[in-house]
């Protein structure tokens, strides 16, 4: 789907602008927003690049940068925190061989921190896309990788 066509999809009012990025950048292959969309959806939608990018770089969930078909974030709310963020995080890098903001090296998984999942009930939570893992440890972590990778050597 074009940009043109994703605006069209919703309108190019203002008040669309946050649904027409989250579409721009999930069909890009590498979850981000792109220079030439930016300018593209600048004059579509008669709204200032500055705007735009101002708008799209309050929110963690929006990327100016290439990033994995996975992304990993890893919850760092107090109770996330408390209950063992930081070595789920450690886990991660571990296993993936990358740090925060990077690409493994098949460009599968990019890894983020996020300051809230809002899930803290379950308690060190990690999300991967749109989908939420919770009450994690690392032999947890591994069966959640193992079946990513399984599912994509399909």
């Amino acid at each position: 789907m074009t940009v043109k066509e994703i605006i069209s999809k919703y309108g190019n009012k203002r008040e669309n602008l946050l649904q027409i990025l989250h579409d721009i950048q999930n069909q890009n292959s590498q979850n981000y927003i792109d220079e030439e969309d930016i300018n593209l959806l600048s004059e579509e939608m008669n709204i200032p690049i500055s705007d735009i990018k101002g708008t799209a770089s309050f929110y963690t969930m929006y990327s100016f940068v290439p990033r994995g078909k996975y992304i990993i974030r890893v919850c760092d709310s107090p109770p996330c925190h408390i209950l063992g963020a930081q070595t789920i995080f450690d886990a991660l890098e571990k296993k993936l061989g990358i740090k925060e903001g990077e690409i493994t090296k098949d460009g599968l998984f990019t890894l983020e921190g996020t300051s809230c999942l809002g899930v803290c009930g379950v308690a060190p939570a990690m999300m991967i896309n749109d989908e939420v893992y919770g009450n994690l440890d690392e032999e947890k972590i591994e069966k959640i990788l193992e079946q990513i990778r399984e599912k994509e050597s399909k």
